[in-house]
Parts: structure tokens; sequence; C-alpha cells
């Protein structure tokens, strides 16, 4: 049972090789781009005789029909089935899909598309089977997931460069650091940059000032301002995340990664691990920034003011729990806690 990436799709449809493809993953806007991409060449959208599109509530009758039937006045044709639930249905009907699979004329290009439903691949032996099925008729199953740090950053700097544009070094990564690292709105960010920036350099500056920023960026910069002990700013952007009503829980345990983030490169450090590795075991995947931001902040901690560091958060988390009614009281001693332990190395009360 093989499961592919994006790289081998885009290498299948360069070769047009393949005629039965399965698209699943986190990513619904590469999801949809592929679809496109393996489409298009094919039948437009808009032709009604070669290009079939089929939901979930679709008879698989009616699918295994319209692949079976020869295109008209063309080579080829299309047929895609959008998010059939294969794991609560019948057991016929999950019969028919496996055969269907591999019953695929080289008339027909079809596409089982899993948009809004999302798979687990641990322990699914149904999908495992369909699967199975589509390797056995020499199609492939595709997980398109969110693509990694450094794809996205030259996905923003290339795309720059097609509108007129050029993005200063960092200036990508901190436009993803701010808005994450969805496509669909990095594409809208980039937009907009390049509109601002009006055929100039995109700088560091810009991206601060257009981008939108998400509430988790916003809690990793008020992180930022605890460690450099730069109060009145911390206490600035704690005042807009209650404004936001963004729960104190989730406000805590985004700060707490951050600590954790260090720890884990301090203790890797100690055994010789490299930061990479340490993306790897820890599975950050496109979110590997987080440990080169980690990098930079263990410039300022030592050994001893991380374990003091990290006791305050356990101690404020505790307290957070006691549904005591002071969540903001609670946040706010924990800042000032976490900046005197910066700055100082010690704990206090």
């Amino acid at each position: 049972m093989a499961i592919f990436k994006e790289e081998a799709l885009k290498k299948a449809i360069k070769t047009g090789d393949k005629n039965v493809f399965i698209l699943f993953g986190d990513d619904g806007y590469l999801k949809k781009l592929y679809i496109e991409k393996i489409s298009k060449p094919v039948a437009d959208s808009d032709d009604i005789f070669n290009y079939q599109r089929f939901e979930a509530d679709s008879s698989l009758q009616e699918v295994y029909d319209a692949v079976q039937q020869f295109p008209m006045m063309k080579d080829k044709k299309v047929v895609i089935l959008r998010d059939f639930d294969y794991a609560a249905c019948d057991a016929e009907d999950y019969k028919k899909l496996i055969s269907l699979i591999g019953d695929v004329p080289e008339t027909t290009v079809f596409i089982l598309w899993f948009d809004a439903l999302l798979i687990e691949l641990k322990k699914n032996a149904k999908f495992d089977k369909i699967v199975k099925a589509c390797d056995s008729a020499r199609g492939m199953a595709v997980n398109l997931t969110h693509r990694a740090g450094h794809e996205l950053e030259k996905m923003l700097n290339d795309g720059a460069l097609k509108r007129g544009c050029q993005m200063e070094k960092g200036a990508a990564r901190l436009l993803i650091e701010n808005a994450g690292d969805d496509i669909n709105t990095l594409h809208n960010e980039l937009e907009k940059l390049c509109a601002y920036a009006n055929g100039e350099v995109i700088t560091r500056e810009m991206v601060e000032k257009v981008s939108v920023k998400t509430v988790e960026s916003d809690i990793y910069a008020l992180a930022n301002k605890i460690m450099k002990c730069e109060l009145e700013a911390a206490f600035s952007i704690l005042d807009d995340l209650f404004f936001m009503r963004v729960d104190p829980i989730i406000i805590l345990s985004t700060i707490s990664s951050v600590y954790v983030d260090m720890y884990r490169l301090l203790a890797g450090r100690s055994k010789n691990i490299s930061g990479n590795k340490i993306i790897d075991d820890f599975e950050y995947g496109n979110r590997s920034f987080l440990i080169d931001n980690a990098a930079l902040n263990l410039r300022r901690f030592d050994f001893n003011k991380l374990q003091l560091s990290l006791k305050a958060l356990a101690d404020a988390d505790v307290a957070l729990k006691s549904f005591s009614g002071e969540d903001r009281v609670v946040l706010e001693k924990l800042i000032i806690k976490l900046s005197y332990i910066a700055v100082k190395g010690e704990s206090v009360d």
C-alpha cells in the first residue's frame, strides 16, 4: 500500500500515465488546486459530457455508469466523487466502491476526492483497502498536507516576483509567522502586500504594518516581550487578547509552548541532538520556525531560568483551572514572574 506526497503527484500529472487518483489530507487549497491540474488537460468543468462530479449522497451505481461511459468527441473524460463516506456506508456500497476503483477504463480519469471528510490513517482498515484497490489499478493515493515552512517561503518569494515585487530576506517567514500556514490566507496577504509595495521591495516592516495577524502570533509576540522584560508592551498585548475574548487557557498554553520549545532544544543540545532531529522527532513540520525562534530565545536563558519559568507556568495553569474568577490577575502575575526570572534568574512570589 503506497501513500504519495505532492511532489510525486506533480510528476504523475506531467507524465499523464495515471488515471485513478485518491486525494486527501488537511490542505483544502492544495486538494482543489490538484483537482484542477488533473482534470483541466482532460476536460473543462463546463463540459457536461466529459466532466462529471458526484457528491457524497450520490448513487454509486450512477458513478460507476459515468466511469464506464465513453467520452464524447474526446479521448478521455473526468469523473469526480467528493466526500463519499466509505466508513459509514453499508457493506454493499463499500464493496461497489472497491470494485469501481479497480475497474476504471483508460478512457476515464477517476478522482476520489476527500474534501471536508478527513482521513485518519492509523488503524483504518477500510481506507487501507481502498488504497490497495487504487494501487492495483495503477493509480495513486496522495496525502496533501500543509506545505513545510521553507516551501511556503519559496512560494511567497516566487509569487512576489511574478507580481513585480521582491521580498527582503526574512519577510516571507515573518508573514507565515503572522498569518499562519493556510495557503489561501497567504495568497490574499501577498496580493495585499504587493499592492502596497507597488513594485518596491517588500520589507519586514511592511509585513508588520500591513499583514493580518493570527491570535497565535499575538501570543508569541507577548512571550517575546516577556522574555525581554518589556512589561508595558506585554500588558498592552494582553489587553488586546482579553478584548478579543481569547480564552486565558489558550493564552497560557501558547506561552508555555514557547518555553517547551526552548527546553526541547536545550535538552537536545546536551545530548548532541540537532535542531533538525528535534523538528522531525516532535513533528514540527511547517512550523519548524518555532525551533529557530527557540534558538534565538535561548541566548537569554540557561537551564535554571527555564526550570524556574516552567514551574511558574505550571503554577499558573493550576491557578487558572481552579476557577477562582481571577484569570486576568493570574496572567498579569505570570508576566511579572517570567520577566523577573528572565532578567534575574530567580523566582519571585
